[in-house]
């Protein structure tokens, strides 16, 4: 019985696939000469091209977008720090001058020479604030549009990417 089995076993992968489909021709009179339409086989070819062209062009809007976001935060965050750096600047000048400004008040003789320091302390600090202010807003705008330059280029590009895509 062992050899009538090993008689009819299929030997090869090749010869398993043949007596399969000769089984399916079998049960199935017209499974080998079944033929897909040439329309049929067109649209689908067609459509799977579709697919991937709207696959590749969403990929790349993803892509550009997470560019956009980066070189956003990498400027916003540069500009945090350009406005911590500045803003220690000035704390440090306010600093010194209060400081000055009481050396100053230190070595006072008469109240009218008291008078003159604080009133040219005053001064001098109104000036300082007022300088500090224009730095502050110049910066304040250098920064809003470098934050947003890459934002609103990787915008256009992708608007541009879309548009051309479709």
């Amino acid at each position: 019985m062992t050899a009538a089995k090993e008689k009819t076993a299929p030997k090869t992968a090749a010869e398993a696939t043949a007596k399969t489909a000769g089984a399916a021709t079998a049960a199935f009179p017209n499974f080998g000469t079944l033929e897909v339409p040439a329309a049929f086989r067109e649209m689908a070819e067609k459509n799977v091209m579709k697919a991937k062209e709207a696959y590749d062009s969403y990929k790349s809007l993803a892509e550009d977008a997470t560019d956009a976001l980066e070189d956003t935060f990498a400027s916003i965050n540069k500009g945090t720090n350009d406005f911590q750096a500045k803003a220690l600047g000035v704390a440090k000048a306010q600093f010194n001058a209060g400081f000055d400004f009481v050396e100053k008040m230190i070595g006072v003789k008469s109240l009218a020479e008291a008078i003159e320091i604080q009133s040219e302390f005053a001064r001098k600090q109104f000036d300082a604030l007022t300088e500090q202010a224009k730095e502050f807003q110049a910066l304040a705008s250098r920064v809003q549009s470098e934050s947003t330059k890459p934002f609103k280029d990787g915008i256009a590009k992708a608007m541009n990417h879309w548009k051309a895509a479709f």
